[in-house]
C-alpha cells in the first residue's frame, strides 16, 4: 500500500480525468456526476491506448500438462502459452458478475492450498422481536459505537428484518466470523452515547426530577429508535432501574447468530494461502504466476479499502514486472560488455 497510496490514487484518476473528493466518512469518492460506468470506460480506455488487447467471453479452464493456459470460446479450446501470468481472478461474492470463485479447483489440482472462502464485510443475522423490528425496519442507528474481542469501530449502522449491517459492523468483521465460527454466535456490544461516559450518564439521571423513564433518557437525547431498542432487550424491571439502563446505554449487548449470504457479502475472505506467495504475489509452485486481489487470503474493512489495497498490488507487481522485462532488454548489452 506504501507502493501506490490512496493520494496516488487519487492523483491517477485526476489525470484520467476522474474527479474525486473526500467525504463525511473520509473516504474517497468521484464526484457525484461521475457514475462507476465512467470510472470503468475511463480505465478502459487508458489501457486500451496502451495497447492492451482484451478477450471477451474466454473462460479460463486451467492449465494443460506442459502448464499451458487453457481458454473456452464458444466451446472452442484454446491453448496460451505465456512468459508470465498475472491471476486477478477476485473473491467469491458476485456470481452475477462472474466473480464466483470456482477457479479455487484449478489451484488445488496444482497443490496450492485454499482457504475456503466466507463472506466479510456482510449483513449479521438477528432475532429480533417482531414487535419491534417491524417499526423500525430500515432505520438507521447513527453516532454509535460498536465492539467485538476488544475492538472499538465509531459509525452507524442500519437495522434490516435479518439483522444489522453498515459501515460499523462491517469493520468488525473478521472478530464477529471468529465467533460465529467458533461457537455458532457472536456478540457485539452497542454504545449507543459514545459522548458520554457511564458516570456522566449515571449523574445526569440521578440529579434529573423527571417523572418518568422516557422523560429522563430525553434528557440525554437518546432518539426513539434507540429507547425502542433498550426496551426490546430490557425486561421492565430492568426498564425501571436507571442503574441498569445506563449500563446498557454504554454497553448495550445484541448477539448475532448468523451472516448473510456469501454472494450477498461487499466482499470475501479466503482464496489463496498467502503462504503460497512470494514477496511479489509469484505462485511459489507456479514460477512466472502471480496471483493479485481479493483471490488471496486477506481480509479488507468495507469495500473502499479493499479497493485501495487491490490497486496496490496491482501497481506494485506492475513495477515489479517492468523492472523484470527491462533486465531482460539490457542482458544482452551487459553480456556483450563484459
Amino acid at each position: 500500500i506504501r507502493s501506490f497510496t490512496n493520494q496516488d490514487l487519487q492523483n491517477w484518476l485526476n489525470a484520467i480525468g476522474i474527479e474525486t473528493y473526500v467525504g463525511s466518512s473520509k473516504r474517497i469518492f468521484p464526484v457525484k456526476e461521475i457514475k462507476p460506468i465512467h470510472v470503468l470506460n475511463a480505465i478502459l480506455d487508458q489501457l486500451k491506448n496502451r495497447g492492451v488487447e482484451f478477450k471477451m467471453k474466454h473462460e479460463w479452464k486451467g492449465w494443460n500438462n506442459k502448464n499451458e493456459l487453457l481458454f473456452e470460446n464458444d466451446s472452442n479450446e484454446l491453448i496460451v502459452k505465456a512468459d508470465v501470468v498475472a491471476f486477478a481472478l477476485g473473491g467469491a461474492s458476485w456470481c452475477k458478475t462472474g466473480s464466483d470463485g470456482t477457479w479455487i479447483d484449478y489451484f488445488k489440482v496444482k497443490n496450492i492450498e485454499i482457504i475456503p472462502f466466507q463472506a466479510s464485510n456482510c449483513a449479521y443475522q438477528i432475532d429480533w422481536k417482531k414487535n419491534f423490528i417491524s417499526g423500525y425496519e430500515g432505520q438507521p442507528l447513527k453516532n454509535i459505537s460498536l465492539r467485538c474481542n476488544g475492538k472499538e469501530k465509531k459509525g452507524e449502522v442500519v437495522l434490516t428484518q435479518f439483522g444489522i449491517e453498515g459501515g460499523a459492523v462491517y469493520a468488525l468483521s473478521a472478530e464477529i466470523r471468529k465467533q460465529l465460527n467458533e461457537i455458532g454466535k457472536a456478540t457485539i456490544f452497542i454504545d449507543l452515547k459514545p459522548t458520554l461516559t457511564l458516570n456522566e450518564i449515571d449523574q445526569k439521571f440521578a440529579s434529573n426530577t423527571y417523572r418518568t423513564i422516557s422523560k429522563a433518557l430525553d434528557s440525554i437525547k437518546l432518539n426513539k429508535l434507540q429507547i425502542a431498542l433498550l426496551k426490546s432487550f430490557l425486561t421492565k424491571e430492568n426498564f425501571t432501574d436507571t442503574k441498569t439502563i445506563s449500563k446498557n446505554i454504554k454497553q448495550l449487548p445484541i448477539q448475532l447468530i448468523g451472516m448473510a449470504p456469501i454472494d450477498e457479502a461487499i466482499s470475501t475472505v479466503g482464496g489463496i494461502s498467502l503462504r503460497e506467495t512470494d514477496q511479489y504475489f509469484q505462485l511459489k509452485k507456479l514460477p512466472d504466476h502471480y496471483a493479485i486481489g481479493e483471490m488471496l487470503d486477506w481480509d479488507a474493512p468495507t469495500g473502499g479499502y479493499l479497493l485501495q489495497a487491490c490497486f496496490s498490488m496491482g501497481n506494485f507487481l506492475g513495477k515489479k514486472l517492468n523492472h523484470d522485462a527491462t533486465d531482460d532488454i539490457m542482458q544482452p548489452s551487459l553480456n556483450a560488455l563484459s
